[in-house]
């Protein structure tokens, strides 16, 4: 998809109008976290919140699908993610286990939209692209799409290959809550540290019976040495402000 597409498409992208950019300087926990986007959702559909970008980075924490919950392995994981110094929640959205820490960044994007659900699929391809554009300029080899044995499967993962192999590492996971009003579009991107997401990740898919490949665990440090997550922040806002109109705000605007 070209950046014109981007532009042109309906019901997913901000075009013109203002996207307030809101920094999250210090996790509030990993629940509260959580609960604290489907807040904004609610303010943004009653009128309250105009388009915003939620940026913060989460305390470790192993985000379950709801079908996870049903598996006979279930609580067995919950204890294998406190092992590991990850605090286990379960997410509204589908999906299976994700896994993030202080070394991933979280993006949510909720805007308040009389439409919601009529642009609920194309924006999952919206947000993949964006995300992958916003890598590429950190210098990684980003497109969307599953990769074979990937944690938390989907059709529009983000995901970077390494130079000279032929692995591939998920880097984005994302996730919607579309609501009558308004909808959230959150977002994880893996930037460094990856060995305790992996193992984490393992820990847990063991204790499920899901297989999976740890192979597709990594982190955007591990294809392009030395990236942050400053880096990668400020090259996802730079291509933002290609969609968007950007403004700022203090975090305590948002009533936490």
């Amino acid at each position: 998809m070209t950046t014109g597409e981007l532009s042109n498409m309906h019901h997913a992208d901000p075009g013109t109008r203002t996207v307030t950019v809101v920094r999250q300087e210090v996790s509030l926990g990993a629940g509260r976290d959580l609960e604290f986007g489907l807040e904004l959702l609610a303010k943004a559909r009653s009128g309250g919140m105009g388009p915003t970008l939620r940026l913060y980075r989460p305390a470790p924490t192993v985000a379950f699908g709801q079908r996870d919950t049903r598996l006979p392995g279930f609580e067995a994981a919950e204890q294998a993610c406190r092992d590991n110094g990850f605090e286990p929640l379960v997410r509204r959205a589908g999906g299976r286990a994700a896994a993030y820490h202080q070394g991933t960044l979280v993006v949510d994007h909720i805007e308040p939209d009389a439409d919601a659900i009529a642009g609920s699929k194309s924006r999952f391809g919206y947000f993949g692209e964006l995300f992958a554009e916003a890598l590429r300029g950190v210098g990684v080899h980003a497109a969307v799409g599953e990769i074979p044995g990937e944690y938390c499967p989907g059709e529009f993962s983000v995901h970077g290959s390494e130079q000279g192999s032929s692995r591939q590492v998920k880097l984005v996971g994302t996730a919607q809550r579309v609501v009558a009003g308004g909808w959230l579009f959150s977002s994880v991107i893996v930037v460094e540290d990856s060995a305790p997401i992996r193992k984490v990740l393992t820990d847990t898919y063991a204790a499920l019976g899901l297989d999976w490949d740890p192979a597709t665990a990594g982190a955007v440090n591990d294809l392009v040495p030395g990236v942050d997550v400053g880096a990668v922040e400020e090259a996802l806002l730079a291509t933002y402000a290609r969609h968007a109109t950007l403004g700022t705000a203090p975090f305590s605007s948002l009533g936490a």
